[in-house]
């Protein structure tokens, strides 16, 4: 329950930034994170077809 809580007060403070922040800054950061992300998850498919298991 306090990780719900301190969750949605992150989501709330950055959310509260972006709103004030201007429109090319916000889409730029989000297009690295998305970037990122894409990355990440290609990453973890390849790393799953291999047949690498961390566990």
């Amino acid at each position: 329950m306090l990780f719900l809580v301190a969750t949605l007060l992150l989501l709330g403070v950055l959310l509260g930034t972006v709103a004030h922040a201007p429109l090319s800054f916000s889409v730029a950061v989000g297009a690295v994170i998305a970037v990122w992300l894409g990355v990440f998850a290609l990453r973890e498919r390849h790393g799953r077809s291999r047949g690498s298991s961390a566990h």
